[in-house]
């Protein structure tokens, strides 16, 4: 099997209709349960789960330790999703191991047993790699709730995390940040370790009483607390936790939440004999990077790209933009998935909009850029225009920014590589909607 091959294997996966979790086991079952015998780090969560994940890695790796590291959805390439050490899966390494998910596939359909969806054979093709390359631990993050997500077939963790919750994914989670704050707590295991950003009492009471329910230690991390020192464009300085002076390069107010809830999980891992000194939890936040997380793209004029997708993340983005540049409103540009807050996401925006700028995203469930004008134009009275292609906004705005403006462009994740793309930032383009 080729790369391609292997990309229009997986990519070509049906959904099936019921028993996910199941019918994944049954193919792990299948690989020899690749998932077993490992040591895990699970991350669950609405927002930060990538960004504290990345912290976590960066910690463990400055230990020593050979870090496996999960995530999704990807930016440019589906290998991004798969990790050791910084590295991704190589394009040989991913056709091998998807030619042999699917050879496992092939003998379960000829009993009659349904194939697992498009991110169950992601992950099976990630455990098997983690576990051919025997990584001394692997960081998690769920791809949606937690209860039923492909993730969760793995029996302990070293610690689990959840961070903030908010309203996402409702036709599947629930309509409520409790009732989604209860699937997310499907990842806690008996007698295991949580870590638990500080959030609403309705979502903490969810966890603490999944936690009591199942023996489970609960630690809040509490960002809120930190003593920041230093907030710019190149990351922070802070506070937290008995550490002076701490340094992450990832932009945003909320990066220290999630660099808080990263040295928690920390602190819990030391505990349980990792050599992790204070040495490593500094190299680890201030090495970590996360593109596509108020990334600062340029300059003069200055160009932020954010992924956030739901109003709780639009609410973050617009409290590090107020921060960050006092006073001053910003040019949004939107774009935005069907199934998504918009309308949420375009209310926390509003006050700090100087103008709008719409577009179609690059996906086959974008909402059309002219919907999104219609929405902001009943809301306000500012200036907004809608482009069907991200180059053509951006050809527009920047023909007519001055050196003193601060352009940013959120929606989703599934824009920001050709944003990259288009100021040079990233060549790769190739991206698909999990």
């Amino acid at each position: 099997m080729t790369y391609d091959e292997a990309l229009s294997y997986i990519w070509g996966t049906p959904s099936p209709s019921s028993d996910r979790v199941i019918i994944l086991e049954r193919l792990l079952s299948e690989l020899d349960n690749p998932h077993m015998g490992m040591k895990y780090v699970h991350i669950a969560g609405t927002n930060g789960k990538g960004s504290t994940a990345n912290f976590i890695s960066g910690i463990l790796r400055c230990a020593g330790y050979k870090t496996g590291l999960y995530t999704s959805p990807h930016l440019s390439r589906i290998n991004e999703r798969i990790a050791i050490n910084g590295e991704t899966i190589s394009d040989q390494e991913f056709a091998a191991i998807t030619a042999q998910v699917a050879s496992a596939v092939g003998r379960l359909e000829a009993d009659g047993y349904q194939r697992p969806t498009i991110f169950g054979l992601i992950t099976a093709v990630g455990y098997l790699y983690f576990k051919r390359k025997q990584c001394d631990i692997v960081i998690l993050e769920t791809g949606m709730g937690g209860r039923l997500d492909a993730t969760n077939v793995i029996e302990g963790t070293e610690v689990s995390v959840i961070t903030n919750i908010g309203l996402d994914h409702t036709e599947y989670l629930g309509n409520t940040p409790e009732l989604i704050a209860a699937e997310k707590a499907g990842i806690i295991k008996k007698g295991g370790t949580v870590v638990l950003y500080r959030q609403s009492e309705a979502v903490m009471n969810v966890i603490k009483d999944a936690c009591r329910k199942s023996g489970a230690q609960l630690l809040i991390a509490d960002g809120r607390t930190a003593d920041i020192k230093s907030l710019t464009t190149d990351g922070a300085v802070f506070d937290f936790g008995g550490y002076e002076n701490l340094r992450i390069s990832l932009a945003g107010r909320y990066q220290v939440d999630n660099a808080a809830a990263a040295i928690t999980a920390a602190e819990v891992l030391r505990q349980k004999g990792y050599a992790i000194d204070g040495l490593c939890i500094r190299q680890g936040l201030k090495t970590a990077f996360w593109p596509g997380r108020f990334e600062l793209i340029r300059k003069e004029p200055t160009v932020i790209v954010d992924g956030t997708h739901n109003p709780q993340g639009a609410g973050a983005l617009t409290e590090s933009l107020e921060l960050l540049f006092s006073g001053k409103k910003i040019i949004f540009v939107l774009g935005a998935l069907a199934g998504k807050d918009y309308k949420g996401s375009i209310e926390r925006t509003l006050p700090l909009a100087k103008s709008f700028y719409t577009i179609t995203a690059d996906s086959d469930r974008a909402l059309n850029a002219n919907l999104l004008a219609e929405e902001i134009g009943r809301h306000s009275g500012i200036a907004v225009k809608a482009f069907q292609t991200i180059p053509a906004a951006l050809d527009e705005i920047m023909a007519h920014a001055s050196i003193e403006d601060v352009i940013c462009i959120f929606g989703t994740l599934y824009q920001v590589s050709e944003v990259r793309s288009y100021f040079g930032s990233n060549g790769d383009t190739q991206q698909h909607d999990l």
